[in-house]
């Protein structure tokens, strides 16, 4: 087992940078003075009973793709960029161009409902490299990348103002990913968002219909269609489901009954869970030669429900949700989906389980490689970050 330790530093503009592995002492040098974010608060809207972010800064975030000769300092998640001014195995830092903020600005007195947005908005950063994926990090680092997700979710749970949190990756442009260099975010929010909680819903509907865990009964599904399944391991499934929203649709999803969250994985479910996410991205690298599938990758775990623990019958799921339709078609949500949110696949999901699987079937020696146990453990000296 390797002992990933951590470290905490500060940016000159408060925000929070957390080494994980090597670190020999650099401070984190001054930088650009953040111009404070007056305008950032939610609206709630009536007819939908949900609530919407106001975040004018994301404008200013910066894009950039630069060749790997040319990464630093011209992207800035890069080592010896502004985010981290020096060398790292891995890291995470709040976001300069936040949604929500751990102390937000008043929310302004309007003609409508309005709140702070407070919550918290962090980047991770999966491995120095400026090239890559999840599909091309060596175990070491995909272990590790799985640890820093359980690490950071645990803190962000354990703060009582948190009551949903989303880890997420969106790669490629054609999904709104701005930097190219592989990494990932993680959303805490201090409510839980009107999709989540159509999915507690529906889990309690069932369980008191049924008596039983709906989600269970999902794995149960997948398991038995070998039309869809792609492939799996002893603590996941991996298939396209049933009502797949998107063409290439994928979900990862925990059998075991009572996997909440990624802070109730085993050493071993954590293994398989970075095996499965591996040979999904693997797959789609290969699914179009030459064009790496852009896609949204969220992170479902249990919403805290109202008696402060976690959603009942939940189990923590990865889903996959690519644009493409064919190499050079994307599927955009238009007027029924966006407004009435009757999605309109234009596959069917059994077929595109079939092309996927047709090349996740071509295996290389990475795909093989075992995944390393690894934990998160302070840096000596220091103790768990305090939630500010």
């Amino acid at each position: 087992m390797e002992q990933l330790t951590r470290n905490e530093l500060r940016h000159e503009d408060g925000r929070r940078l957390f080494v994980y592995g090597a670190y020999d002492g650099q401070p984190v040098r001054e930088g650009d003075p953040l111009n404070g974010h007056p305008a950032l608060h939610l609206r709630h809207d009536a007819l939908t009973d949900r609530w919407v972010a106001i975040s004018p800064a994301r404008n200013t975030r910066p894009q950039s793709r630069p060749t790997p000769q040319e990464a630093t300092p011209s992207c800035p998640l890069c080592p010896g960029g502004p985010e981290v001014p020096f060398p790292y195995e891995a890291a995470v830092f709040d976001n300069r161009f936040p949604t929500l903020l751990a102390a937000p600005p008043p929310a302004p007195d309007l003609d409508g409902p309005t709140a702070p947005s407070r919550g918290r908005c962090e980047v991770v950063l999966y491995t120095p490299t400026h090239e890559g994926s999840l599909a091309t990090l060596t175990s070491q680092e995909l272990a590790r990348v799985v640890a820093i997700w359980t690490d950071r979710s645990r803190e962000l749970w354990e703060d009582p103002a948190h009551a949903y949190v989303l880890v997420f990756e969106n790669r490629g442009e054609d999904v709104g990913a701005t930097l190219s260099h592989p990494h990932g975010q993680i959303y805490a929010l201090d409510h839980v968002p009107g999709l989540a909680r159509a999915r507690v819903d529906a889990l309690a509907r069932h369980r008191d219909r049924y008596g039983t865990c709906l989600t269970c009964a999902v794995v149960e599904q997948d398991l038995g269609s070998s039309a869809r399944t792609l492939t799996g391991n002893d603590s996941f499934t991996v298939a396209v489901p049933f009502a797949a929203n998107w063409p290439y649709e994928v979900h990862v999803r925990a059998k075991r009954h009572g996997t909440h969250r990624l802070t109730d994985l085993s050493v071993a479910e954590r293994c398989d869970l970075a095996q499965a996410l591996r040979t999904v991205v693997h797959t789609y690298d290969r699914l179009y030669p030459g064009q790496p599938l852009a896609y949204m990758m969220v992170c479902q775990q249990a919403p805290t429900s109202s008696t402060g623990t976690p959603a009942e019958d939940w189990h923590l799921s990865f889903e996959f949700l690519p644009p493409n339709r064919a190499p050079d078609k994307l599927k955009v949500r238009a007027s029924v989906e966006t407004a009435a949110g009757l999605f309109i696949n234009d596959t069917v999901p059994e077929t595109s389980a079939a092309q996927l699987a047709a090349v996740s079937t071509a295996t290389d020696g990475a795909l093989a490689a075992p995944i390393p146990d690894v934990e998160v453990a302070p840096a000596a000296g220091s103790t768990r970050p305090h939630i500010a």
